[in-house]
C-alpha cells in the first residue's frame, strides 16, 4: 500500500477509535494512530501551508481545558473561570461544551494567521437557567520554523448563542459595577494588569448580551503541527496536549 492509502487507512481508523473512546488522546489506541499520521504527514513545511487556513476546523478529540468533569454522556463540563482564564463572572458557573471550532485565517502581516478557540456551550447549573452562550478566546499565530507555531492570546468574548433569551442572560452575566472584589481579587487584577497588560471587562453591550476583555502582553506559547492535509490537523502543544481537528465545509 503507497502512503496515500496508508494514509487515508489510518484517518479513518483513528476517526473510529476517537468515537469509541472519547476522543481520549492518551488512550493507547488513539495514541498509535497519531504517531503513524505524524510519521506519514504529508506536508514538508505545514506552518507555511495553506492548508493551515479555514473557515472552520472543529476539535474532533476531548477538549483540553484545565480540571475538566466527564459526564456519563461522553461530554465534558468545566466551569466558566477555566474556559476564560477567570475574566467572567460568575467564575464558579458549570457548562458543558457543545463543540469547539477555530477559524484560522491570514490577517494580511506576512504570515500572521487569527488562532480564535470558539467554544459553544449549554449551562448545566442547578442554580441557574439552562441557557446556551459562546466563548471566544481570540488569539493569533505564526511560523517559527516549518513545523511549529508561535501562539499569542489577545483577549476574549463571552456573548449568548442566537435566539437566546438576552433579559435572562443579563440576568446571570451582567458584571455590575457595584461588585466588590476581596484582597486577594484585587492583587490578582493588578498582577494580570501588569504582566499581560491586561483590561477586564468594563461592561456589558446591553444589545448583543457580549461581554470582552482584551491583553496586550499576551501569554505565549508554542504549537506543533504533527499532520496536516485537505481534511486533518494534528497538533501538539508545548505540555505535550494534542488536538485533533477536522476541516469543516
Amino acid at each position: 500500500m503507497n502512503d496515500i492509502g496508508t494514509i487515508l487507512e489510518t484517518k479513518i481508523a483513528l476517526r473510529e477509535a476517537l468515537k469509541a473512546y472519547n476522543g481520549d488522546v492518551n488512550n493507547p489506541k488513539i495514541k498509535a494512530k497519531i504517531e503513524q499520521l505524524s510519521q506519514l504527514n504529508p506536508i514538508e513545511k505545514p506552518t507555511h501551508s495553506s492548508l493551515l487556513e479555514s473557515q472552520n476546523w472543529l476539535l474532533i478529540s476531548a477538549p483540553s481545558f484545565p480540571q475538566e468533569q466527564k459526564l456519563s454522556n461522553g461530554k465534558y463540563a468545566y466551569t466558566l473561570g477555566r474556559l476564560t482564564f477567570n475574566m467572567f463572572q460568575p467564575t464558579n458557573l458549570k457548562l458543558v461544551i457543545d463543540s469547539v471550532r477555530q477559524p484560522v485565517v491570514l490577517l494580511g502581516e506576512k504570515e500572521k494567521r487569527s488562532h480564535d478557540i470558539v467554544v459553544e456551550f449549554s449551562i448545566i447549573d442547578e442554580l441557574f437557567p439552562p441557557l446556551k452562550g459562546i466563548v471566544r478566546n481570540l488569539a493569533v499565530c505564526y511560523p517559527v520554523d516549518d513545523k511549529n507555531l508561535q501562539v499569542e492570546f489577545t483577549g476574549g468574548i463571552l456573548a449568548p448563542q442566537k435566539g437566546e433569551n438576552l433579559s435572562t442572560w443579563k440576568d446571570i452575566f451582567f458584571q455590575a459595577k457595584a461588585s466588590k472584589k476581596g484582597l486577594k481579587e484585587q492583587l490578582m487584577s493588578v498582577f494580570l494588569k501588569l504582566m499581560f497588560g491586561l483590561t477586564p471587562p468594563q461592561g456589558m453591550n446591553t444589545e448583543t448580551g457580549e461581554i470582552s476583555f482584551t491583553m496586550k502582553r499576551s501569554p505565549k506559547g508554542r504549537l506543533e503541527v504533527l499532520f496536516l492535509d485537505e481534511e486533518l490537523r494534528i497538533t501538539k502543544g508545548e505540555k505535550g496536549t494534542v488536538l485533533v481537528c477536522e476541516r469543516l465545509g
